[in-house]
């Protein structure tokens, strides 16, 4: 690790102050993922602002029956607040799907939603990497892509984004809140990752010296929610493929439905042609299997993840008969 220099800040606008005085600065807190990172050779960034004292750190009801989640909240704190578990149960499950307790225990929500990819080449400084170091190629293509992207994803990078959280609050539809000495601004979750494209190296819309204060959630409709994860391992290990979802079936039809996946993307995957299947259709397993399809028609499985594809459809259908189900 190469050496840096560090401030602990007090204020947002202090924050805000030392990243731009600082070329090439990164804001830290939890360091869950940037500290491996810089282990790595991966980030080498001369300046870290540490912001895990903000007054960030707060999970509070909006007064339209919402909830505004801190960006310092970590991870456990938030899986087991009582109303993100009663009234946001996919976020909950999320939450406690990802990582280890140890990791839940220091990482925050806004580094959940700014950590990098887990691809092998990305971490691994002597292999190019389109992501890391632009326009040195993508060997993930032809190389080690088992665990990599079946859809949105380009000629330059076929990473997947590793959030278990980012998932959920996409089929949620939060927001994220941003500041910057420009003044503020609001993301929705579903617009705030990027698909690679020609610049895989911007994993995000955040701006150069943005800061991550909160996520918002809209009031609960009343819509059951739930999150499953396909994995290697029962425990600590990253979503070969996961599925968010709320539903809420009336007299036996569907009236409201979000979907979304995660594992299969640069980004997460917000199921809208899926979605449109689903809204005004009977509750039944073929309705499930035709969304499932519809959405996975878009898919382009590289020589050794094609698997992705059925058991992307597989969870799904699980997922939504559960939610179906309860009364």
């Amino acid at each position: 690790m190469k050496p840096f220099a560090y401030l602990r800040a007090d204020r947002t606008d202090q924050a805000l102050a030392a990243y731009a005085a600082h070329p090439g600065a990164q804001y830290i807190a939890g360091g869950t993922n940037l500290v491996d990172l810089m282990k790595l050779g991966v980030a080498d960034p001369p300046f870290l602002v540490d912001i895990s004292r903000l007054p960030l750190d707060g999970v509070d009801e909006t007064p339209d029956g919402g909830l505004r989640i801190g960006a310092t909240v970590r991870n456990s704190d938030l899986a087991a607040h009582p109303l993100v578990r009663t009234r946001y149960t996919a976020l909950s499950q999320a939450l406690l799907a990802g990582a280890s307790g140890q990791l839940r225990n220091a990482a925050t929500t806004g580094g959940n939603l700014l950590q990098r990819t887990r691809c092998p080449y990305f971490q691994d400084t002597s292999k190019p990497c389109n992501k890391r170091a632009p326009g040195t190629g993508c060997p993930a293509r032809e190389g080690v892509h088992r665990d990599l992207a079946v859809l949105g994803h380009s000629t330059r990078c076929v990473a997947t984004h590793p959030s278990d959280m980012a998932v959920a609050l996409a089929a949620l539809d939060a927001r994220v809140h941003l500041i910057g000495l420009d003044g503020e601004r609001t993301v929705p979750l579903t617009e705030f990752h990027r698909l690679p494209g020609d610049t895989p190296e911007h994993d995000t819309v955040v701006r150069p010296g943005e800061l991550v204060t909160a996520v918002t959630l809209p009031p609960p409709t009343g819509t059951h929610s739930a999150y499953r994860k396909a994995r290697d391992r029962a425990s600590y290990a990253f979503a070969l493929v996961s599925v968010a979802a709320a539903l809420t079936v009336e007299d036996g039809v569907v009236r409201h439905a979000a979907l979304a996946f995660g594992g299969v993307a640069h980004a997460p995957w917000r199921a809208r042609a899926a979605e449109e299947v689903l809204l005004g259709a009977p509750a039944t397993e073929e309705t499930w299997v035709r969304a499932a399809d519809t959405e996975l028609a878009a898919a382009e499985p590289l020589r050794d993840n094609a698997f992705k594809v059925p058991l992307a459809r597989g969870l799904a259908v699980r997922v939504l008969t559960d939610l179906a189900s309860r009364p």
